[in-house]
């Protein structure tokens, strides 16, 4: 028996951890083959359609999420029409839930695995064999297909949908062979999704780990060996999965020790809740070298009101002046989220939100519409509320008693122009000046408005300082825009080489004022890595933009470009 795991990513740089999990369960089933192929929603569906067809599998098992369901299900559908007898199986959760819906919907969709997976779908592998109900594999009949008792699953019974047991019973977390010491995950990607727990403290309605029961844990010497395992592959960038990695902060401190202890320059990413942050976590993380941690920080919103609706527990206060000290004593990237939508929340307490997280100082915010999930308490209380949220995948709020669809689709927009203008720090001197007139939030809600319906995506370096200047530019006093273009063009020099002709259209008149120092001119100490190459490039600004406050009168400041093969650009300013 043949059988292909597959999904379908938002991005090529994604990598799934479910696949390889059920494949470590399944591998040493007699008679039994595994393979697992990634893919993106992006490419054709005829030619991924193509490719799952030239596996000749038995089975075809789906990872389903938000943004995959619907060309899943799609293919699916052809793959039972070129190949009739080909078993479909799905699970992940957006095919946890309104089961009985999405297979009625979808007739060629054989069985759905609801909630975790690994053993629920070795059960079935091992009753499909038992009775040889995938095709001709080699068995012979043995009576009645039992799939009825395996709990979590859902299947087809004749005409009708049935299902096993309904239970909240979880497969023992070490139980689960290491898909890593299995060979099954490709280390070689430049992301690599890890766990050592599932499941959450909290129950925030617009999450959908609030229905997945208490959190379990690896055992530390499982937890351990994989670590080790990763870090001596010198896997580039490893993030955790763990919904809440903190949740006992003593267990958070070993795994940290433990990556400091024996690291080669792997990067880590946790989602953590700054809250549940000690003493002893903080005395820790002082000792984390730079561009080793990361931490996603989900604030959500700064109204305590609207926290408590949706059942998110915690203290505003313990929260920000952790994520202060994260700032001021460590080398740790923070990375803070809000969610636009939740209960009572309107625009103008939206841009507190904002505001109140921008005054953290994190490395990047990230900004989310709400999306009312399947199976999320949010479900009911968008009801309750009489919410307009998309009644397709990925859910995303519409309308709320407290914002307007223009004002979502306004929040939006300074989420994109988060991204493109401080997520990426390519704004650091531009974006304080501004700030001297505006708070940060209102800063960002008049660009938001200048830019309007414009479509913000496909921006190359050059045209997201071009599309700055644009949105800012009405922003700044007439007679002070040559300054804000001076200290625009700063900023520009420190993210990319000015190259004449290809200058952004409100700097393209100073390549008069340009000069190229040949290497004999640069500082000897300069730290550049070795084998790059690099040039530079000297301008005289009316004011030194380097430090602040700025220092008055002009300034001759020299931009140095090292670049080598699959390293990117670094810029030393001088």
């Amino acid at each position: 028996m043949k059988i292909l795991l597959t999904t379908l990513h938002a991005k090529y740089s994604h990598a799934s951890l479910a696949l390889p999990c059920l494949a470590a369960c399944c591998r040493d089933i007699p008679g039994v083959t595994v393979v697992i192929r990634e893919w993106t929603v992006n490419e054709p569906a005829e030619h991924l359609l193509r490719q799952i067809m030239a596996e000749q599998a038995d089975l075809v098992a789906f990872s389903c999420y938000i943004w995959n369901i619907e060309k899943t299900l799609r293919i699916a559908s052809d793959i039972k029409k070129i190949a009739a007898d080909t078993l479909i199986a799905l699970g992940g959760p957006e095919a946890s839930f309104g089961v009985f819906e999405l297979m009625h919907a979808n007739p060629a969709v054989d069985y759905v695995v609801k909630g975790e997976g690994e053993a629920v779908f070795r059960r079935l592998v091992e009753t499909l064999l038992r009775q040889g109900s995938a095709g001709d594999l080699g068995c012979e009949p043995a009576g009645e297909v039992a799939f009825d008792s395996i709990d979590n699953l859902f299947f087809r019974d004749g005409t009708d949908i049935a299902g096993g047991q309904l239970t909240r019973e979880y497969v023992p977390l070490d139980t689960i062979p290491s898909p890593f010491e299995a060979g099954l995950v490709d280390l070689e990607r430049a992301l690599v999704y890890y766990e050592t727990s599932r499941g959450c403290p909290f129950s925030c309605a617009f999450c959908l780990s609030s229905v997945e029961g208490q959190v379990r844990s690896f055992s530390a010497e499982r937890i351990s060996s994989d670590l080790l395992l990763l870090m001596g592959q010198n896997v580039s960038h490893i993030k955790l999965v763990d919904r809440t990695f903190n949740y006992d902060a003593q267990r958070a401190n070993r795994i940290w020790q433990l990556i400091l202890d024996h690291n080669r320059g792997s990067h880590f990413h946790f989602e953590i809740a700054a809250d549940l942050l000690t003493e002893d976590n903080l005395a820790l993380l002082t000792r984390v070298p730079e561009k080793t941690f990361r931490f996603e920080i989900g604030i959500q919103s700064a109204s305590e009101e609207t926290l408590a609706q949706v059942g998110r527990t915690g203290s505003l206060p313990r929260v920000y002046a952790n994520v202060r000290r994260l700032r001021n004593e460590t080398q740790i990237e923070l990375h803070l989220d809000l969610v636009a939508g939740l209960p009572g929340e309107d625009y103008a307490g939206f841009l507190d939100s904002l505001q109140q997280v921008a005054s953290l100082d994190p490395h990047e915010i990230q900004i989310e519409p709400l999306k009312v999930l399947k199976g999320s308490p949010m479900r009911e209380i968008a009801r309750q509320e009489a919410y307009r949220f998309s009644d397709f995948p990925p859910y995303t709020v519409l309308a709320t008693p407290w914002l307007s669809f223009v004002e979502i689709g306004r929040i939006e927009t300074i989420g994109r122009l988060l991204d493109l203008f401080y997520n990426h720090g390519g704004f650091v001197a531009s974006l304080r000046y501004l700030q001297r007139e505006r708070e940060f939030a209102r800063l960002f809600d008049q660009m938001a408005r200048q830019a309007g319906t414009e479509n913000l995506s496909g921006f190359s370096i050059r045209r997201a300082y071009e599309l700055f200047a644009r949105l800012a530019g009405p922003l700044v006093e007439e007679t002070d825009r040559p300054l804000f273009h001076e200290i625009l063009f700063f900023d520009y020099c420190r993210s990319e080489m000015p190259r004449m002709g290809k200058l952004p259209d409100f700097a393209e008149n100073r390549h008069r004022d340009c000069a190229w120092p040949g290497r004999g001119e640069l500082p000897p100490d300069l730290d550049m890595p070795a084998g790059c190459r690099i040039k530079a490039f000297r301008f005289t600004f009316s004011r030194d933009f380097r430090s602040e406050p700025w220092g008055e009168g002009p300034a001759s400041v020299t931009f140095v470009y090292a670049s080598a093969a699959g390293q990117g650009l670094r810029v030393v300013v001088v």
